[in-house]
């Protein structure tokens, strides 16, 4: 069979319907050819079967079969189109600058011919002594960038001085006093610092992912956050309607009894007068009879008992008075006030305190830190006044007068919270410190001076700063939960049984690690205080 003419154009197999080359090609009884999807399709949306190209009308719907010939036909004009497509040169190879019409593949690039040549063309430089010697390497495009634009001179050499390369004429002119050194050794010297800057870029780029990390845990957190807020939120709102819901229905029922007991009244007041009426209409009955008897003894035997009236009550001064309903929603509304923000705040410390309560952290007295009257349990949870000053190394952490002791721990971000049983005792305090505090003598325990903390003294409980909160006192406090939120610059304190929050320190600034500290107090103080402190884990509650 014939080849096909490969300078056939891509219309002289293109379907008249769809313009483009033939797929699976069939031929009508006319003898013009189409893809067998395109004239099937075409005829299944025609009543009357026509040539789309001639018109010409066929009485029943042809059998179309594959036409062979024009099927080869087109298979090799594929063929064809896909090899003349081929490029030589691919878009990253250099292409040989010798080759005229199309371009085959440079295999190397002449240094001092400036040129790239194929295998073809390089044949020279391999036979001809004098192209020889001339320098040949991997094959490179733009080689007129090689060249030195003043002296037209290869650039082979590096100012180290200009930091930019050169030809041997430059070092004689313009460079003359500046040290220059092969290409190759700047390379080398280069490719060193390469590694350095490479190194640093990765560690720049492995900086910045966990930047891009810690941003996403931050935002999945927040997210983490707001689902819980909007959590407690509808609780805390659930609960406050049920409060509102049971004021209605106590109001509802107040008025309703109040109302019940007017009716009450009032049935038994209409009651009575109903009988004095009926009563009164019997008189006036019997008046009415006697009046017309002529029997003169029988009229003055009976009227002796008619001419008194029956016994009635003075009703002149008798009505029904309906409670005063005037004023009685707003005095009802300021109770229910008092009431919601009483459980309004019960409701949000409690729920604060449960959320304060997921960052519970393990710590542990630090001994090195105790001051010598402190006696600390092994276990590094609990702490007491000894009374007697223990021997032990004056360090520079030590707290020398004041009985205080830090935890072993420190933290310099995020949140944290603990809990310190202070169950039985007269006398403590406890907080957290900042690391740089003083440990020496008499102390300033005050914000300003890295001290956030409260003391119960003297049956008072204060947040100690200048000058000091006095801080409300209920119950006798059995268990303080302390909360620090470091990037906030946040501490709260918490009545931990009856779930209430006591003080918080807001716009804290804290740019050093801060230490949880407790001081159990005197041990002889109002009689006894020898009770310890005792940091203990937290018993979540539902």
């Amino acid at each position: 069979m014939a080849s096909a003419n490969t300078s056939w154009s891509e219309d002289n197999f293109s379907c008249s319907i769809c313009l483009d080359v033939f797929n699976s090609p069939v031929s009508t009884p006319c003898g013009h050819n189409f893809c067998r999807t395109c004239i099937t399709k075409f005829w299944d949306d025609k009543v009357q079967y026509k040539c789309p190209v001639c018109n010409e009308l066929f009485h029943t719907r042809p059998d179309l079969r594959i036409n062979t010939f024009i099927s080869e036909m087109v298979d090799q004009f594929r063929r064809s189109v896909r090899v003349k497509q081929l490029p030589y040169v691919e878009p990253a190879e250099v292409p040989c600058d010798v080759c005229t019409g199309t371009q085959l593949k440079a295999v190397k690039s002449c240094l001092m011919c400036f040129t790239s040549y194929c295998h073809t063309h390089l044949e020279p430089h391999q036979r001809v002594a004098g192209l020889k010697r001339h320098l040949l390497v991997e094959p490179m495009d733009r080689l007129e960038d090689r060249l030195c634009k003043k002296h037209d001179r290869l650039l082979e050499l590096f100012c180290q001085t200009d930091q930019v390369c050169v030809c041997q004429f430059c070092t004689e002119a313009d460079h003359r006093s500046h040290p220059v050194v092969p290409l190759k050794k700047e390379y080398e010297m280069k490719t060193a610092q390469l590694a350095k800057i490479a190194s640093k870029v990765q560690q720049m780029i492995q900086e910045r992912q966990r930047k891009i990390k810690e941003i996403k845990d931050k935002v999945d957190r927040s997210k983490a956050d707001a689902d819980r807020q909007i959590a407690d939120g509808v609780q805390v709102l659930a609960a406050l309607m049920r409060s509102i819901e049971k004021w209605r229905d106590d109001f509802n029922q107040t008025v309703k009894e109040k109302l019940k007991s007017t009716e009450k009244q009032a049935e038994g007041l209409i009651k009575e007068l109903e009988q004095e009426i009926e009563d009164l209409t019997n008189r006036r009955s019997e008046v009415k009879q006697l009046s017309h008897t002529e029997d003169h003894l029988h009229f003055l035997q009976t009227f002796r008992s008619l001419k008194n009236s029956p016994h009635t009550r003075d009703w002149t001064k008798v009505e029904v008075r309906p409670p005063p309903y005037i004023g009685s929603i707003r005095r009802s509304l300021d109770q229910l006030e008092e009431t919601l923000n009483m459980e309004r705040k019960k409701l949000c410390d409690d729920v604060e305190l449960k959320r304060v309560q997921q960052y519970e952290v393990d710590v542990t007295l630090d001994p090195v830190t105790a001051n010598p009257y402190l006696i600390l349990s092994e276990d590094g949870k609990q702490v007491r006044d000894g009374e007697i000053r223990k021997k032990l190394p004056d360090n520079r952490e030590r707290f020398s007068k004041r009985t205080y002791v830090l935890t072993r721990q420190s933290f310099s971000s995020g949140r944290f919270y603990f809990e310190v049983q202070v169950k039985n005792k007269t006398q403590w305090r406890l907080g957290v410190a900042r690391e740089s505090i003083g440990r020496k003598g008499d102390l300033i325990v005050t914000p300003e001076k890295g001290y956030w903390n409260i003391v119960f003294t003297n049956d008072e409980l204060v947040f100690s700063d200048n000058p000091d909160v006095r801080l409300p006192l209920g119950a006798e406090l059995q268990r303080v939960g302390v909360f620090v939120d470091y990037d906030e610059g946040l501490v709260s304190f918490y009545d931990v049984e009856a779930r209430v929050h006591i003080y918080s320190a807001t716009g804290c600034t804290f740019r050093e690690p801060l230490y949880p500290f407790l001081c159990p107090g005197l041990h002889n103080y109002k009689g006894s205080n020898s009770a310890p402190l005792i940091i203990s884990p937290v018993n979540q509650t539902e």
